[in-house]
């Protein structure tokens, strides 16, 4: 080999600045820069090391060398060739260099000084490098590293290794080389991050479409109830603190109105809200729904993808039926919970997230503790304030307020005149729902639908008449059945037959309102219910006539 110094050919360094002006994504952009080293004569081994936090401390090589055990150089590309053996892989990241500390060896200290560090012929000095025995093997002769700054910052080191002398030109070449390379990952990370914000975005934006739809089937909360106005006392000690709200109720009484008042009047309203069905995840892709998954972590996964923790971040995560997570991942959750870290499913690298933690269940979850199905110790850490959400059959003051709210909303969205009127609200009042409020929105909607010059019909069974339990009708604001038999009854023989009906019941319960065998349990109403009937119809019970 003759003594002429390493170059770079005519044009290479404008044809890598245009493939790097080209690259948008990271990991391409690296490889870019090493594959066209590699394709240079005389060029034997090119390698990018990127600062990144430390990750293995515990075990790294260098670990003696390493004062702070902060962040480090990670070996995130490399590429060479060897002349003999065409087909050699120069591409691995594993091994001693894998990792340089700041400031430990020539490669760390590029990049604690952002000072280039080049040796034009080792075979004059060789006691720079660490493993002379592979450089004379390779027939490496120079080296030259070159920190990739940008705005002031050390992004990493570019190193190359050639089979000829290094001379100050090529430092300079590899000067010009560095900065480009530098101004294109900067751009290639800020490209990335508009990926993942956009991507960000159309879940949050999807996730709120879903909660809007769910905010114009129910309304807003509305009442004016005892049950009401105490929850309201709840949300409002709890929403200003970041404690886990666990939101307890039947189906169909509102709990997603509960979640999202609690956020509306936390420090994160202006954060998103994200909403997880926990019973409409397909058990496999739980792991990926909370946190995510990077491309390749399995099948299927061809591009990496926000959970709705990421999604969450800054803001309030609802986990609806959280009672339906598998109890493989209840751990993983709990881990989130108490340390905010996670990491997406595929990837080894640990993040944060500032979420706060809203759950709702209509099952009994210390039960599922004692069966074995829920983890005690995440079922504690969610109970830190639980909130009763009461079923519309206990806030028969609210059914009025909700139904005229209802009316109005159905109307305007079918676009039908409709209206309520006394007698139409007197008979909503006096039915039990025991479909809640999801129910009432449904039976006033349909009246809407069928109703004519805005009179309305609806689809009630009365709670007290007479006959089999099964048999529904039609029933109009005067109470009057309208086609499922052909008996038409007045206002006057509903309420005897509701009357007699509860005379009956008065009877067979010998007087009692309330406990086993009362009138109460044999109507499937509540006592105070039963007792405000007792005195609309004029009936007391035995021996107090």
């Amino acid at each position: 080999m003759d003594d002429a110094p390493f170059t770079l050919p005519t044009g290479w360094t404008q044809r890598l600045l245009l493939d790097l002006a080209r690259e948008r994504e990271v990991e391409g952009l690296l490889e870019r820069i090493v594959a066209r080293f590699a394709e240079v004569p005389d060029l034997a081994l090119a390698r990018v090391w990127i600062k990144r936090p430390g990750d293995i401390c515990g075990h790294c090589p260098m670990r003696d060398e390493c004062a702070r055990e902060i962040d480090c150089l990670h070996l995130v590309a490399s590429a060479g060739r060897d002349p003999r053996e065409p087909g050699a892989d120069w591409s691995r990241l594993d091994g001693d260099f894998s990792r340089f500390p700041i400031g430990v060896r020539k490669v760390g200290a590029v990049a604690e000084t952002a000072d280039a560090v080049w040796v034009e012929d080792m075979r004059e000095s060789s006691t720079w490098i660490a493993r002379p025995d592979w450089a004379h093997h390779e027939g490496i002769v120079g080296f030259g590293a070159q920190p990739l700054i940008h705005r002031g910052e050390v992004l990493g080191v570019l190193g190359v290794f050639t089979r000829r002398r290094f001379c100050e030109e090529c430092l300079a070449a590899l000067r010009v080389v560095a900065d480009h390379a530098a101004a294109a990952l900067a751009n290639a990370r800020a490209f990335e991050e508009i990926e993942k914000l956009r991507e960000r975005l159309a879940v949050e934006n999807a996730y709120l479409r879903d909660e809007i739809d769910e905010a114009q089937s129910f309304g807003e909360i509305l009442g004016v109830s005892s049950p009401i106005r105490r929850m309201g006392e709840q949300i409002q000690q709890v929403a200003p603190t970041d404690a886990t709200a666990l939101v307890l109720g039947e189906s169909g009484t509102g709990k997603e109105l509960v979640a999202r008042e609690i956020h509306r009047r936390s420090h994160r309203k202006d954060g998103p809200l994200i909403r997880v069905n926990c019973a409409s995840v397909p058990r496999d892709l739980f792991e990926s729904e909370f946190f995510g998954h990077v491309k390749g972590a399995f099948t299927g996964a061809t591009r990496d993808r926000v959970g709705r923790f990421a999604a969450a971040d800054g803001g309030t995560l609802f986990l609806d039926e959280v009672g339906e997570i598998p109890f493989e991942l209840q751990s993983k959750l709990l881990r989130v919970l108490q340390e905010g870290q996670y990491e997406r499913l595929g990837d080894d690298s640990t993040r944060d997230v500032d979420v706060r933690i809203v759950c709702a269940t209509n099952v009994d979850l210390e039960a599922q503790v004692k069966a074995g199905r829920f983890r005690e110790d995440l079922y504690y850490r969610l109970n830190v304030f639980p909130i009763e959400v009461p079923p519309l059959r206990d806030r028969s003051d609210d059914v009025v307020i909700l139904a005229d709210a209802f009316t109005e909303i159905a109307a305007r969205k079918l676009r039908k005149p409709a209206r309520l009127t006394e007698a139409d609200r007197r008979l909503l009042a006096s039915y039990p729902w025991p479909g809640n409020v999801r129910e009432l929105q449904n039976v006033i909607e349909r009246a809407v639908i069928r109703s004519v010059d805005g009179s309305l019909r609806f689809d009630l069974t009365p709670p007290t008449a007479a006959g089999p339990p099964g048999d529904r009708a039609s029933i109009d604001g005067d109470g009057r059945k309208q086609a499922a038999d052909s008996t038409v009854l007045s206002d006057a023989e509903m309420r005897e037959r509701e009357r007699e009906n509860f005379r009956v019941a008065l009877e067979q319960a010998g007087g009692r309102i309330a406990g086993p065998g009362g009138v109460a349990e044999l109507l499937g109403l509540r006592p105070s219910t039963v007792t405000s009937r007792l005195k609309r119809h004029g009936l007391a019970r035995p021996g107090r006539e």
